[in-house]
């Protein structure tokens, strides 16, 4: 899990979706589907597409959620058939692509994707929303524990993005700092204070440095059922 080979990539597919009721009283955007030509990318996010919960979801630290085609081949093996898993935006992500995984995506990647400029901010903390999208009770769960989660980047220059687009890295400042080894340590049960130190030293997102920070005060990892379980139905 230390530094990351520079992949080539490409965008398979570019998604959006409204937001709608959804389960638990709740609304979500997470079902997203493929849109044909090029589709807008400005600070908030793809042109069309929303978010259900704006306090968890969205904003410049979260505009694009990108998810990678190849975990798709391991959830159908873990699931086996599934609709879901039939077309590109089964985990709600923006970016569905080919080339790229949290083992070889870097924290502070800047990826030239079609005419945008994008920068990786944080890999994804999934949330008890998968397990209904899903129809399967612990499907928030199974995505933390093996790491492929998704990850959101920040848009430092407005453009376009489509299916086809090359994916070209144009930075990587912290080659050390894999969303694999981040993840790793995110969703360790036991605590490692060497470790979130260094990860402190970071240009992580405000929420992120609160999470860790409140691990090294308290000497204790947070309770995840929340968030993995969600509201009572």
């Amino acid at each position: 899990m230390g530094g990351a080979a520079v992949p080539q990539a490409t965008v398979l597919a570019v998604c959006t979706g409204r937001a709608v009721p959804f389960a638990r009283g709740r609304p979500s955007a997470i079902h997203k589907t493929p849109v044909p030509g090029r589709v807008r990318v400005a600070a908030l996010g793809l042109q069309g597409d929303a978010q259900g919960d704006p306090k968890l979801h969205g904003g410049v630290e979260k505009a694009v959620h990108h998810y990678a085609w190849e975990h798709y081949a391991a959830w159908r093996d873990a699931l086996g058939a599934h609709a879901v898993l039939d077309a590109p935006g089964a985990f709600g992500e923006n970016l569905h692509s080919q080339g790229l995984t949290e083992a070889t995506v870097c924290l502070g990647d800047r990826w030239r994707v079609g005419t945008a400029l994008l920068e990786v901010t944080q890999a994804r903390q999934p949330c008890w929303k998968l397990n209904e999208r899903f129809g399967v009770p612990d499907m928030a769960r199974r995505v933390q524990q093996s790491l492929r989660t998704g990850w959101y980047s920040r848009v430092v220059e407005d453009g376009e993005l489509w299916s086809d687009a090359a994916m070209v890295l144009e930075a990587r400042p912290y080659p050390a700092w894999t969303l694999e080894r981040l993840l790793d340590l995110l969703y360790r049960p036991v605590l490692d204070g060497a470790a979130l130190q260094a990860a402190l030293a970071l240009p992580l997102p405000a929420s992120w440095q609160r999470l860790l920070q409140r691990r090294l005060d308290s000497g204790a990892v947070e309770d995840w059922a929340p968030r993995l379980d969600g509201p009572p139905a």
